[in-house]
């Protein structure tokens, strides 16, 4: 740390918008006012600073990283000494961070890597995740309202943000679908991040994507229900009567048939009418009130 007072030199370039050169013409927008979005770190620094050329590019790596959940804000002391005197900056480098419009944390002189890394994560911290639940909330709203390639465009967004996020990486998979793009769907689903390959949001586009697949083989509806009339005891009938029920946009019916076949012999074709029904319910949110029901009159009878 060294105090105010000796020879100048160049400052280093500020690298795009999350890092900015502040001065005190636009202190109040830069950091106050912006303080009340995202956290802002302020690097108090002189171009004459041996330390500041050392903490500075580790701060603005560090924000960079952080990926637009917290900002920086470098004023020069030497070009806004108003600034430095109201919030008695004594020496540099000087690094404080606001957040909500008041100063939350702070510290002088050079630290460690890990020291700066720590500091920016716990500012970070602060702000949430940057935003991605809402812009999953709002891809999740236009992908119901029909608006499929806009949700697919804002989970595409997300997962460069965020490329592990499942909840991003299954919606974008189920938009796809939605546009009728099986073959990417697929592609994508068989490209999964193995970290999240078995999240809940990733099982449910991969089990969406396997009824439609199914859907495109089904029989007709009205055959296979005088199938099933004319022998209760035809599984394979009443099993693809299901999938048709299903592709037919009849998902309570067809839970409906996968029950009674369980129920008629549980074992049938190594399981299938169990394994159909929890692809059924994998594809549906937990909350549905037919994943509900239809769970419950499952276990009712795995367990009778």
């Amino acid at each position: 740390m060294l105090e105010l007072g000796q020879k100048p030199a160049q400052p280093t370039a500020a690298p795009g918008d999350l890092v900015k050169d502040v001065s005190e013409r636009d202190f109040m927008a830069e950091v106050i006012d912006r303080s009340r979005e995202v956290p802002v770190i302020v690097d108090f620094w002189a171009p004459w600073c041996g330390p500041c050329k050392q903490l500075g590019p580790a701060l603005e790596a560090a924000v960079t990283a952080a990926k637009g959940r917290v900002v920086m804000a470098k004023v020069n002391v030497d070009e806004n000494q108003m600034i430095a005197a109201q919030l008695r900056v004594q020496s540099i480098p000087t690094v404080y961070a606001f957040w909500q419009g008041q100063p939350v944390d702070g510290f002088q002189g050079a630290v460690s890597g890990s020291e700066v890394k720590a500091f920016v994560d716990k500012l970070a911290a602060l702000s949430g995740d940057g935003g991605l639940a809402e812009a999953i909330e709002a891809a999740e709203t236009m992908l119901a309202e029909g608006a499929a390639v806009d949700a697919a465009e804002t989970f595409a967004a997300i997962l460069e943000e965020e490329p592990e996020n499942a909840a991003a990486f299954g919606g974008l998979v189920r938009a796809h679908l939605a546009l009728d793009n099986v073959d990417q769907a697929e592609a994508l689903l068989n490209a999964v991040p193995a970290k999240i390959a078995s999240a809940a949001p990733v099982e449910a586009a991969r089990a969406q994507l396997a009824l439609l697949r199914q859907a495109a083989q089904a029989g007709p509806v009205g055959e296979l229900r005088a199938r099933v009339e004319a022998d209760p005891a035809d599984h394979q009938a009443r099993f693809d009567l299901a999938l048709a029920l299903h592709a037919a946009g009849q998902a309570d019916e067809a839970v409906d048939q996968l029950l009674d076949l369980f129920r008629r012999d549980r074992e049938w074709n190594d399981g299938a009418a169990k394994a159909q029904l929890l692809t059924i319910f994998d594809a549906l949110k937990p909350t549905d009130p037919l994943v509900l029901k239809g769970r419950r009159r499952l276990s009712s009878m795995i367990f009778s």
